[in-house]
């Protein structure tokens, strides 16, 4: 056997999916005695998968397949080993301008595996039954005093359910609260996987819209008084970044309370404000506990986390810890025990400092890039915080295609106006811009696209 077949070999593998991105490959040596051939054919194989992308080799930590390796074609077997008529396209899985991702290069990942190798070491006998259903307490603990303190909450531990995040709140708040007709409201435009889900779950759904000043709640008294719940986001409106007024604030909540109907708090990126003007939650002015707060770690910590929580009003704990015990199993405890540890001492306060200094940099970096690149193309309404940018459309309304032609170049952005559900929509894109690490890399980035973009708008 030779080094050519040995690659073939390989190469086939991959592309088939046998052998999946990240995955160990034997050692030279047990390769070589296994096929029962010299080490330098199978070296010479190794080296021809390595250089052409296919390999990452970590030294003494062993040879891999590329974790980053994505396959968009397919290679005849005739031109196997010729590099440059390899027809295989090799880029990164993770793409660019995802929305909703933090910057993981700036993730305390040290800290993070000390504390996971200490809270996997110190799993008691007792700990390793069916983990509560309303989350490990230390977590409740200290997500509880993080609230109060950042977010100007005055909730208990007790008041804490743990989730699996955001469609996990969701599903359970209208499992316990909600009967089958109740009238649920939206915001329009309003983020785009929750419209999804609540066109599954929730029959009698009506849209609210949402101006500068955040959800018309004019409107909604005016037509929709009857509402049982309102879904809401108020620091940072999703996708428009802009934050409910005070006057608009004080306005749902007395609806609630004289209506008896609830609120629901999303404060998916409330962290991450850019001025000294600091947002208080919108459950910090609720006196009439009306409102029930929403978040999770997968924009603070990682997506991976998986891990989401609620504050629940006083009088509800006990029907959802009833029903949480019907419809949950409870998370897996170390992730909790994690990240119990991480917020009581103090790594995520600090580290959310850092991310909205850097935040802030990042997005004036991005800013930058799409007005040199597509200068007059788009048009800006800057808030004072979140994780994205909407690059609205100066004219034209391709939104849609606009955002299929980037993504065909890995830039993962999202259409405007697909995050309305009403015909009354504005058109842009919505951007990521956390992982972006200096201005000329975004310009690198925006040059894919920059010809196909002009030659699309002005068509």
């Amino acid at each position: 056997m030779g080094y050519k077949e040995i690659y073939a070999r390989y190469r086939q593998q991959i592309q088939d999916g046998l052998l999946k991105p990240g995955a160990r490959v034997p050692s030279i040596r047990s390769l070589a005695s296994e096929l029962q051939v010299a080490r330098k054919t199978v070296e010479t194989a190794y080296e021809i998968l390595i250089g052409e992308g296919y390999f990452v080799s970590l030294g003494a930590k062993g040879t891999y397949i590329n974790p980053e390796l994505r396959l968009t074609s397919t290679v005849s077997a005739d031109n196997a080993v010729s590099s440059c008529s390899l027809k295989t396209q090799i880029t990164e899985r993770k793409g660019d301008l995802r929305l909703g991702i933090p910057a993981l290069d700036e993730f305390p990942h040290k800290k993070w595996l000390l504390i996971s190798g200490k809270a996997a070491r110190s799993l008691r006998p007792e700990e390793m039954l069916m983990p509560p259903v309303m989350g490990f307490q230390p977590l409740r603990e200290a997500i509880s005093s993080y609230l109060n303190i950042s977010r100007g909450l005055n909730c208990r531990p007790e008041q804490i359910f743990v989730t699996s995040g955001y469609r996990a709140n969701l599903r359970l708040i209208l499992s316990v609260l909600a009967q089958p007709d109740d009238k649920v409201l939206f915001e329009d435009p309003g983020y785009f996987y929750g419209q999804q889900l609540l066109k599954r779950m929730a029959s009698n759904l009506h849209y609210i819209p949402v101006d500068r000043q955040g959800m018309d709640v004019d409107f909604l008294q005016r037509y929709h008084n009857d509402a049982r719940f309102a879904i809401v986001t108020p620091t940072h409106q999703s996708p428009l970044a802009v934050s409910l007024s005070l006057p608009r604030k004080h306005q749902l909540l007395a609806w609630a309370q004289q209506n008896s109907s609830w609120i629901i708090e999303d404060d998916y990126d409330g962290e991450f404000h850019y001025t000294r003007k600091v947002i208080p939650a919108l459950k910090s002015l609720d006196m009439h506990d009306r409102v029930i707060y929403t978040g999770t770690f997968s924009k603070t910590i990682m997506p991976a986390m998986r891990i989401g929580y609620m504050v629940i009003p006083q009088e509800t704990v006990a029907r959802f810890s009833e029903l949480g015990e019907i419809l949950e199993t409870g998370l897996p405890l170390l992730p909790q025990k994690i990240l119990a540890q991480f917020l009581s001492e103090g790594h995520f306060y600090r580290h959310i400092k850092k991310m909205r200094l850097l935040y802030q940099q990042r997005r004036r970096m991005m800013l930058e890039a799409i007005e040199t690149t597509f200068p007059g193309l788009f048009e800006f309404e800057l808030t004072d915080g979140g994780m994205h940018i909407v690059a609205f459309q100066q004219r034209g309304i391709e939104d849609t295609a606009l955002a299929a032609l980037w993504t065909q170049h890995e830039l993962y952005v999202r259409p405007l106006s697909s995050w309305y559900a009403q015909t009354q929509k504005r058109y842009g894109l919505v951007i990521g811009y956390t992982n972006i690490r200096s201005t000329e890399e975004a310009k690198k980035i925006l040059q894919r696209v920059k010809e196909k973009t002009l030659a699309l708008m002005q068509h």
